[in-house]
């Protein structure tokens, strides 16, 4: 039998069902709602970290790199654009504020909205702004100067570098200026490549791309005064025949036993072996037409000592089981300079076929890069010879550039206190331990820099805790950047 209209009105059964099917659309829709909402305030806050790491590396351009505004701009903006990430199309602008004491970055990116679109609302625009300004100088810890080369600044293996307190940089135009393999690890607190950067190492902060080219903060610094040639004769040299014969390659100048050196020239080089103990009294040591070599369980130690390497033979090699300890000159000529090299050597090196070919790699790009190819003309006319120790030594990742060398693969070279400027070598740090870890702090700008195996390469910054100065150029800290949004 058919029921009443009345009494169907008076069953409240299956209301509940009813209800929940009425608000079902309305809770679904504040849950988006409140979903996208979370997302958009996430989003907000990276492009704000983004923003402000912008800033800071604008900004520390202009004691960084004493550089001009527009290369803080490009600076500013492409480490912001780095680090907000390229999911989606970010617009960034940057501008310089006071009188190069500040960097002002603003981010802006459309965001479409899912639910936007039933309110007459299909995106909503985010903009974020960060201003930072300078009181106080920046500090470069590590700058590869070759301009052009793939992977000037190379990591590999299980290698490390910890630059906590100072920034690094390379020059390198090529997309794979800075490289990373394997384990390797590089933290910093900023990280900038003019070109780019490549492999699977754990970058942190993640580098910033299409940084402007730096100009060679020490440039400026003038050669120190070579003297005539000092002559150590063979008293210190008591074990000539023992063990294996002197390799005049290795330098001329052979100390095997327990010796006290004077600064001077040591023409053909200087080579501590067999077990020697070395200790150097202040000044300079110049390396003419030949390396400084420390190997066979040999120690070298020196306070207040700086090495000025000349000649298309000379070099360096810290061997795996030599000790090392030395700290940089508090006096002109080589003030805060522990290791420096004369500039002139690409030009007898680098054949000019060498360039084309590296030019062709990266596109020919290098009109306005500056110094990039200074200087890299000519034919090869003398190779150094290559210095062996530990391992095989390997070519620069780019191709086998003939530069000087100056491999430390040592695994005692904690103390490495000053500067090491090599503008026209290559570095190579291939050891098992830390370096430069004990050192107050360590600056290194050379043409290539190289780390394999498992080395931790500590680049500390703590200049008020040494009475070594630094290089005008490359200074220390001394007030803090101050950020505002």
């Amino acid at each position: 039998m058919s029921r009443s209209f009345a009494e169907f009105a008076r069953d409240k059964r299956g209301g509940i069902v009813l209800i929940f099917a009425l608000l079902l659309p309305v809770v679904t829709g504040m849950s988006a709602a409140a979903v996208e909402y979370g997302s958009l305030v996430k989003r907000r806050s990276e492009l704000q970290r983004a923003a402000d790491s912008g800033a800071i590396a604008g900004v520390n351009q202009f004691k960084l790199a004493n550089t001009d505004d527009a290369s803080a701009v490009r600076t500013a903006i492409a480490m912001a654009r780095a680090q907000a990430g390229n999911q989606r199309p970010v617009a960034a602008a940057a501008e310089v504020v006071g009188t190069h004491s500040g960097v002002r970055v603003t981010l802006s990116e459309t965001i479409v909205l899912t639910l936007g679109r039933l309110l007459n609302l299909p995106s909503l625009d985010v903009r974020v702004q960060s201003t930072a300004k300078l009181a106080g100088t920046t500090r470069l810890c590590l700058l590869a100067l070759d301009g052009l080369s793939m992977g000037a600044f190379h990591l590999e293996s299980a290698a490390r570098i910890t630059a906590s307190d100072c920034s690094l940089y390379s020059n390198s135009i090529n997309p794979a200026g800075i490289q990373g393999e394997n384990a390797a690890v590089a933290q910093a607190i900023s990280i900038c490549s003019a070109g780019g950067y490549a492999g699977r190492a754990n970058f942190s902060p993640q580098p910033a791309t299409g940084c402007p080219v730096m100009r060679d903060p020490l440039a400026h610094l003038p050669a120190p005064r070579i003297e005539p040639c000092l002559d150590l004769g063979s008293l210190l040299n008591p074990k000539k025949y023992v063990e294996d014969p002197d390799n005049p390659a290795y330098g001329k100048n052979i100390v095997t036993t327990v010796a006290t050196l004077n600064p001077g020239t040591y023409c053909g080089g200087l080579h501590i072996t067999k077990g020697a103990t070395v200790t150097l009294r202040p000044g300079v040591y110049v390396m003419k037409d030949g390396p400084l070599v420390v190997d066979k369980k040999s120690s070298l130690e020196g306070v207040n000592v700086g090495f000025y390497f000349t000649g298309p033979r000379a070099g360096l090699l810290f061997d795996e089981k030599s000790v090392i300890s030395l700290t940089a000159p508090k006096e002109e000529p080589m003030r805060g300079l522990l290791f420096f090299e004369e500039r002139n050597l690409v030009a007898e090196a680098v054949s000019s076929s060498l360039v084309g070919s590296l030019l062709g790699g990266v596109g020919g790009v290098v009109n306005g890069v500056g110094n990039l190819a200074t200087g890299v003309v000519g034919l090869v006319v003398e190779l150094p010879p290559p210095l062996g120790g530990k391992g095989k030594p390997k070519p620069p990742p780019g191709g086998p550039l003939p530069l000087r060398e100056y491999r430390i693969i040592s695994d005692e070279a904690r103390t490495l206190l000053g500067t090491i400027y090599l503008p026209s070598g290559r570095l190579i740090i291939d050891s098992k331990r830390p370096v430069a870890d004990q050192s107050a702090y360590t600056v290194i700008i050379a043409r290539l820099i190289n780390l394999y195996d498992g080395p931790n390469l500590v680049l500390n910054a703590r200049y008020g805790a040494t009475d070594v100065p630094v290089p005008r150029g490359v200074g220390p800290s001394s007030a803090n950047t101050e950020l505002s949004q």
